[in-house]
């Protein structure tokens, strides 16, 4: 059994790269609604085919940015290095904004921080604060941007060879606890802003005007990747989003 972040499968079923499309989900009411419904259904399905039998999406947060220099329009990604996971939806997200991706691995961020081998990086609060990417980084932006969803899943030939009374109990409580662990979540990251903020990180909210911005500018990678995840379920995605919206 493990949990990862759904952009770690992408490569394994294009499908997934959905979830870390930017600025696909308005909240995260809209974006538990997809998840947890027959579309994250689908999504995870075809990880089927490869040993691997999906269980549940997990809660950590939207991301934010951090940075050295303030950034509230795409254009102030022009020329940066920003660390990304070595995943090609986030790094065509920021080729489009102008920036040059960054693949590094998670334990070297801070490092590459502070010795200015990357500018910035994106990341949910939890691990901007439990890394404490604050202390070397000035800026932190916060856009909700893209969300970053943890994936529960385990051995399938595993799973297939135990009764069926223990794959409903395993099945049935990964999702219960996914369900509680939201509120939790919800909760900590409170927390970890406010101690962001105390640190002296200069905390700095888009506006609805520069969320747009960065939208628009965004295009270009939907346009990338719908084939590959696939026409017909992106648009159902897109029109449930638009029908369940605020």
């Amino acid at each position: 059994m493990t949990l990862l972040p759904t952009a770690k499968f992408g490569g394994f079923d294009q499908r997934l790269t959905m979830v870390d499309l930017p600025f696909l989900f308005p909240d995260e009411d809209v974006l538990w609604k997809v998840l947890d419904g027959e579309i994250g259904n689908e999504i995870m399905s075809g990880l089927d085919d490869i040993g691997i039998k999906g269980i549940s999406f997990y809660a950590e947060g939207f991301k934010a940015f951090t940075s050295n220099k303030e950034i509230h329009l795409p254009q102030d990604f022009k020329g940066l290095k920003i660390r990304t996971m070595e995943a090609p939806v986030i790094m065509s997200q920021y080729k489009a904004w102008g920036a040059n991706p960054v693949p590094i691995d998670f334990a070297e961020v801070y490092n590459s921080l502070q010795q200015g081998v990357v500018d910035g990086q994106e990341n949910p609060y939890l691990s901007i604060h439990d890394m404490k990417f604050y202390e070397v980084q000035k800026y932190m932006t916060v856009g909700d941007h893209a969300y970053l969803s943890y994936f529960m899943s385990v051995s399938k030939k595993w799973y297939d060879s135990l009764p069926e009374d223990l794959q409903k109990l395993i099945y049935d409580t990964g999702r219960e606890v996914a369900e509680s662990h939201k509120g939790l979540m919800a909760e900590a990251n409170d927390g970890y802003v406010k101690n962001i903020k105390d640190s002296g990180t200069i905390v700095y909210e888009l506006t609805p005007e520069e969320r747009e911005a960065f939208r628009k500018a965004s295009e270009p990678v939907y346009d990338e990747f719908k084939d590959k995840i696939g026409a017909d379920l992106m648009d159902r995605t897109l029109k449930f989003i638009q029908e369940n919206s605020k």
